[in-house]
């Protein structure tokens, strides 16, 4: 099973993208900078092409192993050692007649959703809460992350 890493590019340049419109000061980025503790003051000598790359870098990680999570003949490999010419002919098979089920935009965005409501929100959340921050700094953050989540789980399934 090849992996499309143009998909998982475009993913993790999805979360850029729509960064620059959750943050934007007219929808969340002013509840988040308050919530946050930050001023424009303290967001001054910011290399923000470091920070930009830094960003990407990191959601290509993330967007590479969500793949894991919402392309489900990855788990078909995984289960013959990750090397298909020595499976068994059964796994053919199972390729054969479920090779491309369930492998649509839709259904990338189901799991992605899920992920990002099931897994990354419960740590944002608890990192928020030894932190000290509010609870809209949660909601902010996470919903941006289920948000993210969704769309690059759409993308890498429906492209793949």
């Amino acid at each position: 099973m090849e992996i499309n890493f143009l998909a998982i590019l475009v993913a993790a340049v999805s979360t850029v993208v729509v960064g620059f419109v959750w943050y934007h000061p007219k929808v969340f980025g002013g509840i988040w900078m308050r919530e946050s503790g930050l001023t424009e003051d303290k967001m001054k000598g910011v290399n923000r092409v470091k920070m930009l790359l830094c960003s990407i870098i990191y959601a290509f990680f993330m967007a590479f192993i969500l793949r894991f999570l919402v392309i489900h003949q990855t788990g078909a490999l995984g289960m013959v050692g990750g090397d298909a010419t020595k499976a068994l002919p059964s796994y053919n098979a199972f390729l054969d007649d479920y090779g491309t089920a369930f492998r649509t935009f839709k259904h990338g965005a189901l799991h992605g959703f899920m992920t990002g409501l099931l897994m990354i929100l419960p740590v944002i959340g608890t990192n928020a809460l030894y932190e000290r921050r509010s609870f809209k700094y949660t909601m902010v953050t996470g919903g941006f992350w289920i948000v993210c989540f969704t769309i690059m789980g759409a993308i890498i399934c429906g492209w793949s």
